[in-house]
């Protein structure tokens, strides 16, 4: 099969860009066979910097570098001085991965780094949550128009599951209610605590997965799946929302004697972001603990699992759940979007 050569950017290499770069690494062969592409690895960025090979880099080298702690910096085609977001505007690239930590107060460097691509006309890819919560209406609109760049971020929301591509699956339909459990922290968490656990240890548990945010206070207190919530009204409900609008509790106040009587009932507690349609079609947006008793479909999650519930009126209820190791889940949440824009469309 002949073989489109894509030249990419990534932004962001910790856990996710790192895992990302594995991926492109060892499954090559595959996308040139199934899908028509060659990934050409043309800039990368982290905290300390960019690099810009117009030969394109080695990602198993890359990947490398960073599992062993090593930076950007380090790389011979390191350019002192240049920030991420000029990189993205300036190379020769026709794509962008953006994987940078996420940010929910400004969105930086993250959205910086997505306006340049898009401006540029490079497609976005994020796994990276700030940019959508801050200024998801911006984004949407530079990537509107048949000859305009596309944004994608299934990885943004529920890393494989693909809560952020719902809306195509239920065209036509009005969603009444959807129930998200996708934070994998917390699910982890609670689980842990509902075992004995304190929630110290819990943490580390979680930890340990690399499933938890640079700063776990986003997990822990809700504003992770907070900000899911807040990309699942703008992308699926087409609702405008930003962050401010939603109601938000995290899981510090979650007892270890409420999590065992759930538990020992044949449910759960689960930390779940809730969109529920109201008399005048607006929503109401929140994300809480909530039990669910054991007739509910998510109170069946498996131990870090998952998963999504939405009644709308012409499809019923539909279930979806996912299982994840680590951040794999978000890299392929990455790649099939990667493949919806190029061997798709």
């Amino acid at each position: 099969m002949p073989t489109r050569e894509i030249r990419c950017i990534l932004t962001g290499m910790g856990n996710i860009g790192r895992t990302l770069l594995e991926l492109l690494s060892s499954r090559q062969t595959l996308f040139a066979s199934r899908y028509g592409l060659t990934l050409r690895c043309v800039g990368v960025a982290d905290s300390t910097g960019v690099a810009f090979s117009s030969a394109g880099f080695d990602v198993a080298m890359l990947a490398s570098l960073k599992a062993l702690r090593g930076a950007v910096s380090d790389l011979p085609d390191f350019i002192p001085g240049l920030r991420p977001a000029d990189l993205v505007a300036r190379a020769d690239a026709d794509l962008l991965f953006e994987a940078t930590p996420t940010n929910l107060r400004d969105g930086q460097p993250g959205l910086d780094i997505v306006r340049a691509a898009l401006q540029s006309g490079k497609h976005a890819i994020l796994a990276s949550k700030g940019p959508l919560v801050v200024a998801y209406g911006e984004l949407a609109a530079l990537a509107t128009g048949v000859a305009a760049p596309r944004l994608t971020f299934s990885g943004a929301v529920g890393g494989a599951l693909p809560t952020a591509n719902l809306g195509r699956h239920l065209a036509g339909a009005v969603i009444e209610q959807a129930e998200l459990v996708v934070n994998g922290t917390t699910q982890v968490i609670l689980e842990e605590m509902a075992a004995g656990h304190d929630f110290a240890t819990a943490l580390a548990h979680a930890q340990a997965q690399g499933i938890v945010e640079p700063d776990p206070a986003l997990d822990v207190d809700g504003w992770d799946a907070a900000a899911k919530l807040t990309i699942f009204a703008n992308a699926v409900l087409g609702r405008p929302t930003l962050l401010t609008d939603l109601r938000v509790e995290g899981i510090r106040n979650v007892t270890p004697a409420a999590l065992r009587a759930a538990w020992n009932d044949g449910g759960r507690i689960s930390l779940v972001g809730e969109a529920t349609r109201r008399a005048d079609g607006d929503y109401d947006l929140r994300v809480a603990p909530k039990t669910l008793g054991p007739e509910h479909p998510l109170a069946r999650l498996g131990h870090g699992e998952m998963g999504l519930l939405v009644q709308s009126d012409l499809a019923g209820r539909t279930t979806m759940a996912s299982l994840e190791q680590g951040p794999v889940g978000t890299c392929q949440a990455m790649i099939r979007d990667l493949v919806a824009i190029y061997h798709d469309r």
